[in-house]
C-alpha cells in the first residue's frame, strides 16, 4: 500500500502560480510513474502530467502545456507540479497517483495509487 499527500493548493488570481507538493510513504517510490490529475466540479478526472521513474521523460495534457512543469526528487520521495500562468478553467481538485508499470501511464484507469486531493482556484 501507498500513502500519497498533497499539498500546496489555495486560491490565487489568473496569471499566478502554484507549487503542488505530493509525498509518497513507499521505499519504491523512484521505481514508480509518477502523475498528476485533476478534477472540475461536475466533470470526470482528466490527466494533467505524468514523470516517469528518473525524471527523464514527461508527459502533459496539451491545455497545459508551456505553463505547468513536472518533476521528482527521488531522495524525498516526492512529485511536485509547477503552475505557472494560471486560468480559471484550472480551477479543480488536483490528485496525484502512482502507476506501478514500467510503461508511463496517461489515464486514470492506469495508476493504482491515489492521494485525497488539493483544491486549486483561479480567480478571474
Amino acid at each position: 500500500q501507498v500513502q500519497l499527500v498533497e499539498s500546496g493548493g489555495g486560491l490565487v488570481q489568473a496569471g499566478g502560480s502554484l507549487r503542488l507538493s505530493c509525498a509518497a510513504s513507499t521505499r519504491t517510490f523512484s521505481s514508480y510513474t509518477m502523475g498528476w490529475f485533476r478534477q472540475a466540479p461536475g466533470k470526470e478526472r482528466e490527466f494533467v502530467a505524468a514523470i516517469n521513474w528518473s525524471g527523464g521523460s514527461t508527459y502533459y495534457t496539451e491545455s497545459v502545456k508551456g505553463r505547468f512543469t513536472i518533476s521528482r526528487d527521488n531522495a524525498k520521495n516526492t512529485v511536485y507540479l509547477q503552475m505557472n500562468s494560471l486560468k480559471p478553467e484550472d480551477t479543480a481538485v488536483y490528485y496525484c497517483a502512482v502507476d506501478r508499470d514500467y510503461e508511463m501511464g496517461l489515464t486514470k484507469g492506469e495508476y493504482d495509487y491515489w492521494g485525497q486531493g488539493t483544491q486549486v482556484t483561479v480567480s478571474s
